[in-house]
């Protein structure tokens, strides 16, 4: 397959992501975070502040542990990963939204999210012997589809887990610049000099 046939498919896969995962992903995160910490419009300020804040910053998380939060990094970075396209989930400061939003939810939420980080790290030492840090790319994403595959019904708390980081990485990677700016290529609105309005004769006076 040529270098330019790889290009539009890593476009059309993160067009994908935008019809599905955007259409869906603020619906599909509610049963994970309660209403209350999950509207834009209610966090417009936390919420920009996270999603602009660089990558590199060296701000303490605000709930996960410094493990934690480096095992949310590797999978959210998998999930939309950087390509020749725009930057990935970690460039757009993804993981500190996440951090951010986990940590003004429920503690219902909170304990999922905790729990689900432990049970993907003991499912990758049972496996391969190796936390998910140390595993191999391969043995990684072999580790999440399995955990992926019941996603529409998930039942073991590895799988609600799944659910909850991919949602919120898409909500996280969407509304953040590099998301609406280098990915969408959104340009603002823009001046119309003239609006013509409908063209057909049969809608002319």
């Amino acid at each position: 397959m040529s270098d330019q046939s790889d290009q539009k498919d890593e476009i059309s896969r993160r067009r994908a992501l935008k019809i599905i995962g955007v259409g869906i992903g603020a619906a599909g995160t509610l049963p994970v975070l309660e209403i209350g910490a999950l509207g834009q419009h209610q966090h417009g300020a936390a919420h920009a502040q996270s999603a602009r804040r660089p990558a590199a910053s060296p701000a303490a998380p605000k709930f996960f542990t410094p493990q934690e939060l480096a095992l949310v990094t590797i999978i959210s970075d998998m999930i939309i990963p950087t390509d020749a396209h725009s930057p990935g989930a970690k460039a757009a400061g993804v993981p500190a939204f996440i951090d951010l939003m986990v940590s003004e939810s429920s503690q219902e939420t909170k304990t999922l999210w905790r729990d689900g980080l432990a049970a993907v790290e003991r499912r990758s030492r049972e496996k391969f012997s190796a936390g998910f840090d140390a595993a191999t790319e391969e043995q990684r994403t072999k580790l999440l589809t399995d955990i992926s595959k019941d996603e529409r019904k998930p039942n073991t708390v590895e799988e609600r887990f799944w659910v909850a980081i991919k949602n919120l990485t898409i909500d996280g990677y969407y509304t953040s610049e590099i998301g609406i700016h280098q990915d969408l290529q959104y340009k603002g609105n823009s001046f119309v000099k003239e609006f013509k309005g409908c063209t057909h004769p049969e809608h002319q006076a």
